[in-house]
């Protein structure tokens, strides 16, 4: 749910608006490969596969689970060290064991039986693993129950592997932050070549999947948090219309952008995933405006027509920032119109106050929604309000090491949500993000869906400047509350690109319609080489 301005951090360079994506290319002489590009047994096998294969015997639940605990192990604790995974679940082997029975007794939980999933350490499970968003304050935080979505993944018979690491925070704690950097995991890595960044704020799940340490994952998004780590890992992400996922659990930064979503190598394994992640909560009120507008089965938009027929918005903003990001765009606009789509140029699809209303609410739901989750970890909270947060960090030996905790103290100062502030805030983002941004923009050009690069290569890792983005689309669907799917488009040498299809709210069936065809017909997606 939280992404962060950085990638959570478009934030808004100008007042910082998240996320998303951008990177500095480097001319330089390809890498030799290592060796940890031998082959692994399950590399880029997909859910259907691994379904088949238990039904017929081929391997268990628990040799799949071992195979990933070992792989993780390999690629991700030693070797190229990815530090993508914050810590392994120590009952990832009793739970596989115990999916093996039920299977043997006939017993099929749901879609995901059986199926080895990673969650963003910013969401809580009530188990031998703490939640710590990566920070130090809460390295030994144990949350008092699962949250929402970790109940929903577990009802549909998932394995939980473990927690990947995150942009501290989601990415919004300070200015010049390294994105994939936390105070508890370290710096995460890109697995296409390891000096570059990985994007976050959900760097840690958008390299386990790339990488194959797990078959899926679980990012958070405010502003660019899953779009821009999928784009820089080479994978799918899944940003959904905010109320359709539940964010009760998950640590926040704002209650109007916030949401979880899937991170998998296809656009199929996404569908499965997020059918399994929604739901009604009681204790999340904007899950009750999804009731009628939810399935539990995406996979049945799916189909390989998807695109004829399409009104599709090319969204030019990001045109411009890297010429060979618009050369790959360019390659996508004409397979689009090669499958039947019509392709209308769109210029602008929000207006420019919504930037800095989006950030200004960002600060104000922070304080508030940091004071209650600390609120709902009991009296044992080793952090108990914002206020203890930031003497907590100027306090510690670590984490200000590379960075500031400015956005912390900025949400400090703000009043509590009855604000006049805040609400002529909410105001201007929603209208201009909504009524007078992409649903006007739709409806005047009647566009099916919008499209746009997700974000450039990714830049080099850099612990003095921080990120360097370079361009990104994710503000719009990230403002509006809309969903959002960035899909693999092509590399810029060694370095994957994605493109994102975004639209008005609930309408995931569509733009998985048009992500689907694009990726069944482009097969851009190819498993990292762990470059030097």
């Amino acid at each position: 749910m939280k992404i962060i301005i950085k990638c959570c951090q478009h934030v808004y360079r100008t007042i910082l608006i998240l996320a998303l994506s951008g990177w500095v290319y480097s001319c330089q002489a390809k890498p030799e490969q290592t060796n940890l590009s031998e082959s692994f047994m399950f590399e880029e096998i997909e859910i259907g596969q691994i379904q088949e294969d238990y039904r017929t015997g081929k391997y268990s639940v628990s040799s799949l689970v071992e195979a990933y605990l070992k792989r993780i192990e390999k690629i991700d604790q030693s070797g190229p060290t990815l530090h993508s995974i914050i810590q392994v679940n120590p009952d990832a082997m009793q739970i596989a064991a115990a999916l093996d029975a039920e299977m043997k007794d006939g017993k099929i939980r749901g879609p995901l039986h059986g199926i080895p999933i990673l969650l963003k350490d910013n969401i809580d499970t009530h188990d031998r693993m703490p939640t710590t968003a990566g920070s130090r304050a809460l390295k030994n935080s144990h949350p008092l129950q699962d949250s929402f979505v970790a109940k929903q993944l577990r009802a549909a018979g998932a394995v939980i592997l473990g927690k990947t690491n995150l942009s501290e925070w989601a990415n919004f704690r300070g200015e010049l932050s390294s994105s994939g950097w936390s105070g508890v995991g370290g710096q995460t890595h890109n697995p296409y070549m390891l000096s570059r960044n990985p994007c976050g704020s959900s760097s840690g799940s958008g390299v386990a999947v790339s990488a194959n340490l797990t078959v899926l994952a679980i990012g958070t998004e405010t502003n660019g948090s899953i779009v821009c780590p999928s784009t820089s890992n080479g994978i799918v992400g899944i940003k959904p219309t905010v109320g359709l996922v539940s964010r009760s659990g998950i640590i926040p930064i704002s209650y109007t952008q916030d949401t979880a979503g899937p991170m998998a190598r296809t656009v199929r394994d996404a569908a499965l995933c997020l059918g399994a992640m929604v739901g009604i909560d009681e204790s999340d009120e904007k899950t009750l405006d999804s009731r009628g507008k939810a399935y539990a089965d995406y996979t049945q938009f799916l189909k390989m027509d998807g695109l004829k027929g399409k009104r599709i918005g090319h969204f030019t903003g990001p045109r411009g920032a890297n010429y060979k990001v618009d050369a790959l765009m360019d390659e996508t606009l004409e397979y689009l119109k090669s499958q039947g789509a019509d392709i209308i140029e769109v210029d602008q699809v929000i207006g420019n106050d919504v930037g800095p209303a989006s950030f200004n609410i960002m600060l104000f739901e922070y304080k508030d929604g940091l004071n209650k989750y600390f609120k709902s970890l009991g009296p044992n909270a080793p952090i108990k309000s914002l206020e203890e947060l930031i003497a907590f960090n100027h306090s510690d030996d670590i984490e200000m090491t590379f960075y500031n905790q400015k956005y912390l103290e900025m949400a400090q100062e703000k009043d509590d949500l009855s604000s006049k502030e805040y609400a002529e805030s909410l105001a201007t983002m929603l209208r201009g993000a909504r009524e007078q941004g992409i649903d006007r923009v739709m409806n005047e050009h009647r566009l099916d869906a919008i499209m746009a690069p997700t974000g450039s290569p990714a830049w080099e890792t850099d612990h003095i400047n921080g990120d360097s983005f370079q361009l990104g689309s994710s503000s719009p669907a990230a403002q509006s509350g809309y969903p959002n799917i960035t899909v693999p488009m092509g590399f810029v040498d060694e370095l994957p690109v994605g493109v994102s299809i975004f639209g008005r709210a609930w309408s995931e069936p569509i733009l998985l319609e048009i992500a689907y065809a694009y990726e069944q017909g482009t097969h851009h997606r190819r498993s990292p080489r762990f470059l030097d």
